[in-house]
């Protein structure tokens, strides 16, 4: 198995709601979100065996929601970021270490040195960011998550609020409130950010409770 690279396209340029309930349509939503969901990812953890579980169960669990997914209350990426930052509260309060002990064991099967070295640099890419985000480690939890998603993973203020399920008037207040404490000097632009690296293989839904990563 390799990591393949695939054209990347960005997640606003959503000009119908995606059929997420048919194979073909999460297919087309998966190959255009994967590369800002790894990056989400990569962004928060330093582990590329780490990094291809997280990335596998963001995936995973937005197929398992898909028909849940209503366009009138806001954007897929929104929406999809709303499922990565419940499944990675799930990871560091350890709600799924059983299941993620397994899913571990079968990523690692499946990456070989050539994906663990394409994983790496793209962590390795993104030190800056991480760096960037532990400064904000100071703040309120409320603060800090609206500063990440806007000034880090560079949502915006309607997505972010999707995501944390608040009002885009909250998402300002607590952006400003978050900027004050920290100093708007300190706020690089989204432009110094690192680009994206390559991508995972696409997830599939096997028939059994066993979630794999396949190519």
């Amino acid at each position: 198995m390799r990591i393949r690279e695939h054209p990347h396209h960005e997640a606003r340029a959503e000009d119908r709601p995606p059929e997420l309930t048919t194979p073909d349509g999460f297919d087309a939503f998966y190959r255009q979100h994967v590369n800002a969901i790894l990056d989400f990812v990569t962004r928060r953890v330093s582990d590329p065996h780490l990094a291809a579980d997280l990335t596998a169960d963001i995936f995973v669990a937005a197929l398992e929601a898909a028909g849940s997914y209503r366009p009138e209350r806001g954007t897929a990426s929104g929406w999809l970021y709303g499922i990565a930052r419940y499944v990675l509260a799930g990871h560091w309060r350890g709600d799924s270490r059983e299941r993620r002990a397994i899913g571990r064991l079968s990523g690692r099967r499946l990456l070989d040195e050539e994906d663990i070295l394409a994983l790496e640099e793209r962590i390795d890419a993104q030190r800056a960011v991480r760096d960037l985000a532990q400064q904000h480690a100071g703040l309120s939890a409320p603060l800090r998550e609206v500063l990440d998603l806007i000034v880090v993973d560079g949502l915006s203020t309607a997505e972010a609020a999707q995501a944390l399920c608040i009002s885009q008037a909250t998402v300002r207040v607590r952006l400003h409130r978050a900027r004050r404490k920290l100093g708007a000097e300190r706020q690089p632009a989204r432009k110094d950010l690192p680009r994206p690296g390559p991508l995972l293989p696409r997830p599939t839904a096997p028939a059994d409770p066993m979630i794999e990563v396949t190519s």
